[in-house]
């Protein structure tokens, strides 16, 4: 049953590392709402958020899930993102239509990299934030530690809203309860800081308080969602999912104090792409225009695409006339849908701040704003990570190459950190991702949906040629072949530019050495060599070619002897031209537990790694910002994750080329004329 209005909707998202029990917790709430009648688990493949067969056999997630329920009078939108790094892609996608995080972590191994992670991308996009201590009951478990690292790494906001008891069989609530016994601490101290900071966000409640007037429950609990909103409470939660311990108390939490979309602005719309277009104002109200946003799609090769969204504004029913964006063009909603896990129901309405599926909607991407009135609409999206971890691949079987091209876009329609691109420089269709688990996860993706098998290997470093002197060039092409010939002769000079200038013709020739007709081809036959390299093979750039004299012949001068003539020139020019070979350099930004530093910072130094600044963040990470060549840290991610125990994670991106050392650059020439000379 759909909710009515806005108020009765909660949702939200579980973040964390993996391993924290996030999908275990989700089909705990799940069972003790009554949506499910048997509690399923991950080991032998029946929860209803990992339905798919590649997570059934990893025993993990890979992609988010969707749920929905009912709790204490309110209609609750669940989603479970993965947790582990390569697949941040989905928890991402998830936040999109989310208004609360909910950060689950391990109680036995407490706050992992990913859980850092998770929490600031809940804290970048402004989303109130809760936290959830699961497997209370697991062996090796410090809670009154794992606490104090809480408050150290997130911030003294961080207060427990309950506390196991009787030795983890059941929690205490320490909001409505003023005393009481727990394993940890005084009910009564935990129940005075948690409403002190729920206080705080309240101007009015806050000097009642300090003048000392009583505080209603009534009063705390409307001002609950407030705190949460501010950040001045970040709520957390004692679970043990397995044995459903603390599992409804965090659903009457969510239920009764958790904040509902009409209390959240969530990101601008407006009414052009781009974060300086005006804005268009929307709320969450059923009396206004519908307006939702599309943030997760899946594609499956038999239903097609299914649109997760979410409605921003107003009311959707399957007769619902929407536009995209700034398209004239509408179309119906059509059949709107519920999901639990892989099921789902059909729903005649849907009202501001649910989340519906779409079902045949292949016009509809991620990020895309649903409308009906005649102004264009636009949403700020979530930042995603660049991906960086490549590969090249090439299908297995003849005819697939379209076959790639078409996988490779449902692919990424439905992850924002997968990427498929032809590198034109290096002639290969290139997949990027955020780590070789990401990428083998895809690929088996392409093979079990789309029967689509590839191979694959290492991309081509894309090198550029350049030159870091002036010098001058000839060629004479004469061709005789007993009928008509062939002859060009070019004179040209070149010149540096500015790195990133790219590359620019001049034509100097003077009294008709060369006739007007023929100096196209010529430049033509420069434009050979650009593309295709004079010393390696590499694109050539950032110079100035000058064509100031020649010969030409009444005859036998013709455009195929004047570019054949123009490319050789050039080719001699540049090789007087001290020409050199550029790399690209990456940003990198290393966060890791203190203790690696050494390590990695000595493993940097290894791959001709600067160190550009370092970091000390809370909870014992430190973050190593530095710069290095692309060629050497294109498989970082295994190195990283070997040094650190899998505890690393880092970021890339491109910054700048940069000369290649003579050493290197002599390697690099090598083996691109054997490869060459193999190809003959």
């Amino acid at each position: 049953m759909a909710a009515q209005k806005p108020q009765d909707i909660r949702n939200i998202i579980l973040l964390g590392h993996g391993g924290a029990g996030k999908t275990t917790l989700a089909e705990a709430m799940l069972h003790s709402a009554g949506a499910i009648n048997r509690l399923g688990s991950i080991e032998d493949g029946s929860t209803t958020m990992d339905y798919d067969a590649l997570e059934k056999q990893r025993r993990h997630s890979i992609d988010p899930g969707l749920a929905h329920f009912s709790h204490a009078g309110k209609e609750i939108n669940l989603i479970d993102a993965p947790g582990y790094p390569d697949f941040i892609g989905g928890a991402i996608s998830g936040v999109g239509g989310a208004d609360v995080a909910i950060i689950v972590i391990n109680a036995a191994t407490g706050i992992e990299v990913n859980t850092r992670r998770m929490f600031r991308l809940a804290k970048d996009l402004g989303l109130p934030k809760a936290i959830v201590i699961n497997k209370t009951q697991a062996e090796n478990v410090h809670l009154a530690d794992l606490l104090a690292a809480i408050s150290e790494t997130f911030g003294l906001a961080c207060k427990p809203m309950n506390l196991p008891a009787d030795g983890g069989k059941k929690v205490v609530d320490c909001f409505i309860n003023a005393q009481g016994d727990s394993n940890l601490k005084s009910v009564a101290d935990a129940h005075t800081e948690l409403m002190e900071s729920v206080i705080e966000a309240d101007d009015a409640m806050m000097e009642a308080y300090l003048g000392g007037e009583a505080i209603s429950s009534e009063s705390l609990g409307n001002a609950f969602g407030k705190a949460m909103l501010e950040g001045t409470v970040i709520p957390v939660l004692f679970t043990d999912a397995r044995t459903e311990v603390g599992v409804k108390e965090l659903l009457d939490a969510v239920a009764n104090y958790f904040p509902s979309p009409d209390r959240l602005s969530g990101m601008p719309v407006r009414a052009a792409e781009g974060g300086q277009a005006e804005q268009v104002p929307i709320a969450c109200d059923v009396d206004k225009p519908f307006v939702a946003q599309a943030f997760k799609v899946t594609s499956d090769p038999f239903v097609g695409k299914l649109c997760w969204v979410r409605i921003l504004q107003g009311v959707s029913t399957p007769e619902t006339a929407y536009s995209l964006g700034d398209a004239r063009k509408t179309a119906k909603i059509g059949h709107m849908f519920k999901l639990l896990g892989k099921e789902s129901t059909e729903v005649k309405q849907a009202v501001a701040g649910d989340i519906i599926a779409l079902a045949k909607v292949e016009e509809i991407n991620i990020g895309n704003v649903l409308h009906t009135e005649n102004t264009p609409m636009f949403r700020d999206k979530v930042p995603t990570t660049v991906p960086m971890y490549s590969l090249a691949i090439q299908p297995k079987s003849r005819g697939d190459e379209q076959k790639v091209s078409e996988v490779m876009s449902r692919l990424a329609e439905e992850d924002p950190t997968f990427v498929s691109t032809r590198d034109v420089q290096t002639n290969e269709t290139v997949i990027s991702g955020i780590g070789d688990l990401h990428l083998r996860m895809m690929l088996e993706k392409m093979k079990a949906r789309f029967n689509l098998e590839v191979t694959t290997k290492q991309p081509k470093i894309p090198y550029r040629e350049t030159i870091t002197a002036k010098a001058e060039g000839h060629y004479r092409h004469k061709k005789q072949t007993g009928g008509a010939g062939q002859f060009g002769e070019v004179y040209l000079r070149v010149e540096p530019l500015e790195r990133g200038q790219g590359y620019e013709f001049v034509n100097d020739i003077f009294g008709g050495a060369i006739p007007g007709q023929f100096v196209p081809a010529i430049e033509k036959g420069i434009r050979d060599v650009l593309n295709l390299g004079a010393i390696a093979g590499y694109q050539l750039s950032d110079v100035r070619v000058s064509v100031y004299d020649g010969k030409h012949h009444p005859v036998d001068s013709k455009e195929v002897a004047f570019r054949t003539a123009g490319k050789h020139a050039f080719i001699d020019a540049v090789q007087k031209a001290k020409p050199v070979l550029l790399e690209p350099l990456v940003n990198m930004e290393i966060a890791i537990p203190a203790q690696y530093m050494g390590d990695i910072t000595g493993d940097l130094n290894g791959r001709r790694g600067r160190i550009l600044g370092m970091e000390t963040l809370p909870g014992g990470m430190q973050v190593i910002r530095a710069q290095a060549p692309l060629a050497e840290v294109a498989t970082y991610d295994s190195q990283l994750r070997s040094i650190t125990g899998g505890q690393g994670s880092y970021t890339m991106e491109m910054s700048h080329y940069e000369p290649v050392p003579a050493n290197v650059q002599q390697q690099i020439i090598a083996a691109a004329t054997k490869q060459k000379e193999q190809a003959e």
